[in-house]
């Protein structure tokens, strides 16, 4: 559950991961201080593998590694942080965090139906949903703050586990 996010399969995955940390762990740690955001990045490296176990439990030959989810858990928490905020989609075309979040989830459910890569999309999700849940429990102001965010950022974490509860993941 831990030693997995401190491997990766190769440099470019690491390369990925460490760019997108560096771009919005600053963020997180700004609002939220050292402790939190330890809590954010450990707990969304938890939560990204534990989604994982719960989707390939009965696949035994299923293998992960890599910091991707307390990534994503992280990334998550500064879209949550600052829902304003415009990002490069590809670092070119502009898009709204919040909007990019919902994409991003949007494309874990369909990789993680479709099954046709190598990426564990499942453990992006995972650690986005601890990311989101451990912010709002370090920052509740976040619930009367930026409802509608909040309220948005929800909706492709219900997708899914509407999705997985009709059998269609």
């Amino acid at each position: 559950m831990i030693s997995s996010g401190f491997l990766h399969v190769d440099m470019g995955h690491l390369f990925f991961n460490m760019v997108t940390l560096w771009f919005f762990a600053p963020l997180v740690l700004a609002y939220l201080g050292n402790w939190t955001f330890v809590l954010v990045y450990m707990g969304s490296l938890i939560f990204g593998n534990l989604l994982t176990l719960l989707f390939n439990k009965n696949n035994y030959s299923y293998r992960a590694v890599g910091a991707s989810g307390a990534v994503t858990g992280v990334l998550y928490s500064a879209i949550l942080l600052q829902p304003d905020m415009m990002l490069g989609l590809f670092f070119i075309i502009p898009i709204p965090a919040y909007l990019f979040g919902i994409l991003y989830l949007l494309y874990s459910i369909y990789g993680m139906k479709s099954k046709n890569d190598n990426i564990g999309h499942s453990a992006h999700f995972g650690g986005a949903v601890g990311g989101y849940v451990i912010t709002l429990i370090e920052q509740p102001q976040l619930l009367i703050d930026h409802t509608e965010m909040v309220v948005l950022l929800t909706i492709p974490i219900i997708v899914l586990f509407v999705m997985q509860r009709l059998g269609k993941l």
